[in-house]
């Protein structure tokens, strides 16, 4: 008999910018961020193909908005699938700041260091 696979499990990794998702203590995907003031500025989010299909990405953005809420920090959604997923779940919606030309270059300045 097999051993149930352990539920996902989601961590904020801080030294590298980002929260990752694991199962099975792999590292399956991750949402990649930078602060900004009082924003964290979402700029990519990826799972691995092996482990696509499994809803890992939704779960891991939603514990990562949950951990930003619990902050006090507001969301900047740079990355596309985060800004699809705080427009299908409202419990985020008071949370989030446009994307700004201005957030934009700063972004790119700090991610070009």
């Amino acid at each position: 008999m097999t051993q149930p696979a352990a539920a996902p499990t989601v961590q904020r990794v801080d030294a590298k910018h980002r929260y990752e998702i694991l199962v099975d203590g792999k590292t399956a995907g991750l949402t990649a961020y930078r602060d900004h003031d009082d924003q964290r500025v979402f700029y990519h989010t990826e799972i691995d193909d092996a482990f696509a299909g499994q809803g890992l990405a939704s779960l891991l953005v939603q514990q990562a908005l949950s951990d930003v809420q619990a902050s006090g920090k507001r969301v900047v959604p740079v990355c596309p699938y985060v800004a699809k997923f705080l427009k299908k779940h409202d419990e985020f919606a008071d949370m989030a700041d446009p994307v700004t030309p201005e957030v934009v270059r700063w972004l790119k300045a700090v991610l070009a260091r």
